[in-house]
């Protein structure tokens, strides 16, 4: 069942491994690798939390806040960067069975897209959180990014 305690996993430092596609919704298969850190604190009791993720080879820091909607019995995630300033459409979704699924809509180059979030791999010291578009209402999807953390 999905509650404010989902993202306990993630309060803490992280070393992140970043896979990002080069270019997204072209069928590119080339991917850039890059470093990251990450810290996530947790607000309201468990019902909220933030964190700023450190991206040095790009010059550019993001930053997610999360929030439990208890009636719902979902998580709303908002993303922005300093480069930005601007909060990102939110996805929206729950665990289940130790999966986080988040779903939203946004665009990219100005194509309306269906986007997709998820959450999987948790231990004590790990974590994987994926990135997927679709362009066709969610029968397809395009993984586009992914994060490997680790504890530091």
């Amino acid at each position: 069942m999905t509650g404010t305690g989902d993202f306990d996993f993630l309060f803490g430092d992280w070393h992140v491994h970043n896979r990002r596609l080069r270019r997204r919704l072209v069928g590119s298969a080339d991917w850039d690798e890059f470093a990251a850190s990450a810290a996530c604190r947790p607000l309201f009791g468990g019902a909220a939390n933030v964190d700023e993720i450190a991206f040095p080879t790009l010059g550019v820091r993001g930053l997610t806040l999360r929030l439990f909607d208890p009636e719902r019995r979902q998580w709303r995630l908002h993303w922005t960067t300093d480069a930005s300033g601007v909060l990102f459409p939110p996805v929206v979704g729950a665990f289940t069975d130790g999966v986080g699924r988040f779903f939203g809509d946004d665009t990219e180059a100005g194509v309306p897209v269906r986007v997709r979030f998820v959450w999987d791999r948790i231990t004590a010291g790990s974590a994987r959180w994926r990135q997927a578009f679709s362009v066709d209402g969610g029968r397809r999807w395009e993984t586009n990014w992914v994060m490997e953390l680790t504890r530091r």
